[in-house]
């Protein structure tokens, strides 16, 4: 019996291999699988062989990869768009978006739109998610799809398990189990994740040579968040989605943050934050709900104009933020760090007081190493971390195994 099982691992771990080298590759012959995984040949063609026949890989005889000194051209393996379905959720503040993914990491339809969250109950809340998904599902080109799995990715908490979202800034409401009620709805699996480790996801299968074993995906918009990948792997903790950055405690009493608290990184650099400094309000008056695009983009316009209140907010950002690298990197040693957000766009000045906070601390004896890059639209990141998220799972723990796993027919 044990001879049996062992057998039954390898096969599985050998088909895995397989999946994710072409799923990397996005189109990749046997001898380039059997480079990227080292197994043989033989192996390789015995497995690609069955994931064709079942459905899983697919031969693109119009896509030849590669030609060898003799013999015929290889052909390209590439993932069946068909084999499987995931659905992917954003929920952030006043926004909503539901994107319906082929096998092949394609988006078959997709929707945004605006909502007053923090206006709806649990149950409108949870009610708008379910219903923006049954609309895309019913659409011609997602109709009739089987869908494996459902991955929301929100602004808040979430506990470790990925089922409930234990806090979030968009929703005076806690503990909402949206895991639950979603697979309820639609009879598949579903995981609620955080969305800064979303875009930290996104941003490792987008651009592997930077963002590989060590990297920090920091969101610098309303609110302040991170994504904290370590030797490869995405940090969460034992209770919750972890990395909560923008909660650290920059000063204590400090500012009035949105969770309640004082003194943390958000309360100063978060765009609610800079906003009040620079219209000089007081740090314990509440923060306010929203701001405008177009309004941050005028107040970073006259902070570069003059020297003035608006330019003072940003350097007082800059500095929270650099306090908090300089104790996050005394602990991990400097990595890679990516900010994505509205805020990224205004990096030009926050940089000086960043890198000068940096240096004051431990963490900043390398700080000449640290290096940043910025990207100020978090959604396709987000989204695409939800997709990959799902179809890495449906991979390595549904299509590996002996026989392939179809999800039900939901509208």
């Amino acid at each position: 019996m044990s001879v049996g099982i062992r057998h039954d691992d390898l096969r599985r771990r050998n088909r895995a291999m397989v999946i994710s080298a072409v799923r990397r590759a996005g189109q990749a012959s046997r001898t380039e699988i059997a480079a990227t995984t080292s197994l043989s040949h033989s192996t390789i063609s015995a497995i690609s062989s069955d994931l064709i026949a079942e459905g899983i890989l697919a031969e693109a005889r119009n896509a030849e990869v590669g030609t060898l000194k003799r013999g015929r051209p290889q052909v390209a393996i590439g993932l069946d768009p068909d084999a499987a379905t995931v659905v992917t959720i954003v929920l952030l503040f006043n926004f909503l978006a539901v994107s319906v993914v082929d096998y092949a990491g394609r988006t078959i339809v997709e929707e945004r739109r605006k909502l007053k969250t923090f206006d709806l109950g649990e149950d409108e809340l949870v009610g708008e998610c379910i219903a923006l998904v049954r609309r895309q599902l019913a659409k011609r080109d997602a109709a009739g799809r089987r869908i494996l799995r459902i991955v929301l990715a929100i602004q808040g908490t979430t506990d470790a398990a990925g089922h409930t979202m234990l806090w979030s800034p968009i929703t005076e409401h806690e503990g909402i189990p949206f895991g639950e009620r979603l697979a309820q709805a639609f009879g598949v699996p579903v995981t609620v994740e955080n969305d800064c480790n979303m875009i930290a996801v996104a941003l490792r299968w987008r651009d592997p040579e930077r963002y590989r074993d060590d990297f920090i995906a920091i969101l610098l918009s309303h609110g302040i968040g991170m994504g904290l990948v370590l030797k490869g792997e995405l940090f969460t903790g034992t209770h919750s989605s972890g990395g909560e950055f923008g909660h650290m405690v920059h000063r204590p009493d400090g500012a009035l943050c949105r969770c309640g608290r004082r003194g943390c990184v958000e309360a100063y650099a978060g765009n609610y934050a800079i906003w009040r400094s620079a219209s000089g309000a007081s740090e314990d008056e509440a923060p306010i709900s929203d701001i405008d695009a177009a309004d941050m983009a005028r107040l970073a316009a006259a902070a570069r104009d003059h020297d003035g209140p608006e330019r003072e907010a940003y350097r007082k950002a800059g500095e929270a933020l650099g306090y908090g690298f300089g104790s996050l990197f005394a602990l991990i040693d400097p990595a890679p760090v990516a900010l994505v957000g509205i805020g990224a766009a205004a990096f030009d000045l926050i940089e000086p007081s960043l890198r000068a906070a940096i240096a004051m601390t431990a963490g900043g004896q390398h700080s000449k190493a640290i290096s940043f890059a910025t990207e100020t639209d978090e959604v396709p990141l987000i989204a695409l971390g939800c997709a990959m998220r799902a179809l890495t799972f449906i991979d390595q723990e549904v299509l590996a195994g002996a026989a392939p796993v179809r999800g039900r027919d939901v509208a």
